[in-house]
């Protein structure tokens, strides 16, 4: 059955067609996986499909009283926001009641305040805040609830955002690029959650492991039309090679007829006659349909070789930390030519800190870097995730010249430079802001390499980028024959691009021979060989079982039957007190609901206690 159905749905921006005719429904359980290039709606298509964006055409069905959560590209919020806060702003129906309900508390509207209190109980709703929290927990977020969110870093809020949306135990999730800006731990933990749960999930992101393990079809946007296929990532791929070759063939039938077309147009005068016309129009038509084909083929990532030097990099037992926190210290490493080298841990970790350090835009608070003569950075750094800038595409490529030389030596403009990646002639006068952020990733990613580097230093290349520029990026990196460090959370990525990898963790950084998912198998065997470890010679003895409680256990227990039984005498009549206005010896309304809250806890922790000793007799 349906949970989701989209019917004729069209949406034009700028005069730009973005999709149209748009026919697709979503099972329930039903995990599905956007992919396509940057620019071509896929954002524009899921704020259509949560109404936060109207179609031109066509309309969206969505399941009655089901629950909709929709994590979005950038994390947005009023100022002075909490963590608290955070979660309430989310909306939707559940949310809504708790907010009335406190509300109610606030302003002493007791008659509002028994109403929400009796449909919280019902549907069970007082464990969205403990789900929040618990989820922030694991997510490695252990900030205090008043916290406010504009003191945490990118990262930390994004990993908000999802605790955010999971704690409503969604029945339909929306999923925009959420991988963005993540440590691996915490995307891992996501995908787990995708894969586990019985909600129906749409994601639009370019984590081909996420899209291989967790999805179960794949929507294709392609030339303003989806392509829906089922099954995982994998089979997409093997749908999509047979597809493009299918297509080629028609190209090449059509290109035969062009040129037997274009040799009739030569013949002069007497062979186009008035009543050619139509001729001459289908003509007409398969040139502007080539050129087409041809501009929307971007060209390889290339860059000019620049030869290192016998002296690269040299590091000498460096450290640094801030805010009297060490991040990593006592760390020497010497580059060769050729290494590719990833960089791996957690958010706040220092792996940004650490690429400035190499670039040498940071110092480091002890120890020395010593740089080659020859050694050429091409530094893609955090600036790329926004790129602020007034300027045109045009102006901006020109400012790394006017005339930029091509890894074959090719000495092309900027213009036709910008055409070759991608960026045709009617995006160079647009201003940068305006571009999806994709693009402005890829400009960005281009005008780095224009400059010919010898060593790379990457800082989460992938954010942002198509699958097909990845790819091609991959290829670029792969073939590159100075050195590079790469810093990304996309473990497909680094398997393909990196032969090892520099750990950061604990304070230091360690070095690991090998891709992440080399690194991940041999963590998992480290920890599997700790658990069955033997145990040390004084434990391998039989030990002793002790039976039944301790006199002093006894004794508490003893003592813990008598507090329950008074805890659950004051919650009942609290409850009481709220049902029929309840009396003033106990308070007014916030006062008793402080109070009910309060001995809610201590019953629970009470109980908690008097059941582990009870499993001991």
């Amino acid at each position: 059955m349906n949970i989701l159905s989209v019917e004729n749905l069209s949406k034009t921006v700028k005069d730009e067609p973005l999709f149209e005719n748009v026919y697709l429904g979503l099972e329930e359980g039903e995990k599905a996986g956007i992919v396509g290039r940057n620019g071509t709606g896929k954002s524009t298509f899921l704020r259509c499909l949560t109404g936060a964006v109207t179609p031109d055409e066509g309309k969206v069905s969505v399941k009655k009283d089901i629950t909709v959560a929709f994590l979005e590209q950038s994390v947005s919020y009023p100022d002075g926001t909490t963590l608290r806060d955070f979660l309430f702003q989310q909306g939707g129906r559940k949310l809504s009641i708790l907010s009335d309900y406190q509300r109610a508390i606030e302003t002493g509207d007791e008659r509002t305040y028994t109403a929400l209190m009796q449909t919280i109980e019902k549907e069970d709703l007082w464990n969205i805040e403990q789900n929040y929290e618990a989820m922030l927990t694991e997510l490695g977020l252990t900030f205090p609830p008043e916290t406010e969110m504009a003191l945490m870093s990118g990262g930390e809020q994004k990993k908000a955002a999802i605790a955010r949306a999971l704690a409503l135990g969604p029945d339909l999730l929306l999923l925009d690029e959420s991988t963005n800006h993540l440590d691996i731990k915490s995307i891992e933990y996501l995908e787990s959650w995708i894969a586990s749960s019985p909600a129906s999930v749409i994601i639009v992101t370019h984590d081909r492991h996420i899209l291989n393990t967790c999805c179960s079809s794949i929507w294709e946007l392609d030339r303003r039309h989806f392509y829906r296929h089922p099954g995982s990532f994998s089979a997409y791929l093997e749908r999509k090679e047979e597809r493009m070759r299918m297509d080629e063939k028609r190209e090449e039938r059509i290109e035969t007829i062009l040129r037997r077309e274009l040799e009739w147009l030569k013949r002069g005068p007497k062979a186009r006659t008035g009543k050619d016309k139509g001729r001459k129009d289908r003509i007409e038509e398969m040139l502007t349909r080539e050129k087409t084909r041809r501009e929307e083929k971007p060209r390889e990532f290339t860059s000019a070789e620049r030869r290192l030097g016998k002296k690269i990099l040299e590091i000498e037992n460096i450290s640094k930390g801030y805010d009297g926190r060490t991040l990593f210290s006592g760390f020497s490493f010497s580059f060769t030519k050729g290494m590719k080298l990833g960089l791996i841990g957690d958010n706040g970790t220092g792996k940004s800190t650490l690429l400035d350090i190499l670039s040498g835009r940071t110092e480091p608070d002890s120890g020395s870097i010593e740089r080659g003569q020859n050694t050429f950075f091409g530094y893609y750094d955090q600036l790329g995730r926004s790129l602020s800038t007034d300027k045109t595409v045009l102006e901006y490529t020109e400012e790394i010249g006017k005339r930029i030389i091509m890894g074959d030596g090719e000495e092309v403009s900027a213009s036709r430079f910008l055409e070759l990646f991608g960026f045709p002639v009617s995006l160079h006068r647009t201003p940068v802001a305006l571009l999806s952020g994709g693009e402005r990733r890829r400009l960005y990613l281009i005008t780095r390499l224009a400059s010919n580097p010898n060593f790379l230093l990457f800082d989460e290349p992938t954010n942002d980028l198509d699958i097909e520029t990845m790819e091609r990026l991959e290829e670029y990196i792969v073939s590159f024959p100075g050195c590079a460090v790469i810093s990304s959370h996309d473990r497909t990525f680094l398997d393909v691009t990196v032969d090892m990898l520099l750990v950061i963790g604990g304070g230091k950084i360690t070095l690991f021979p090998g891709n992440y998912t080399e690194w991940k198998e041999a963590m998992e065997e480290e920890a599997a060989a700790e658990k069955e470890k033997p145990r040390t010679k004084t434990d391998t003895r039989p030990q002793r079982v002790r039976r039944g409680l301790s006199f002093k256990e006894a004794k508490e227990k003893d003592a813990l039957e008598e507090e329950i039984g008074s805890l659950e005498s004051l919650v009942k009549k609290l409850e009481e007190s709220f049902a029929d206005g309840g009396t003033t010896e106990l308070g007014t309304l916030a006062e008793r609901t402080l109070k009910y809250n309060e001995t809610k806890a201590v019953l629970e922790e009470k109980t908690e206690r008097w059941l582990e000793l009870a499993e001991k007799e």
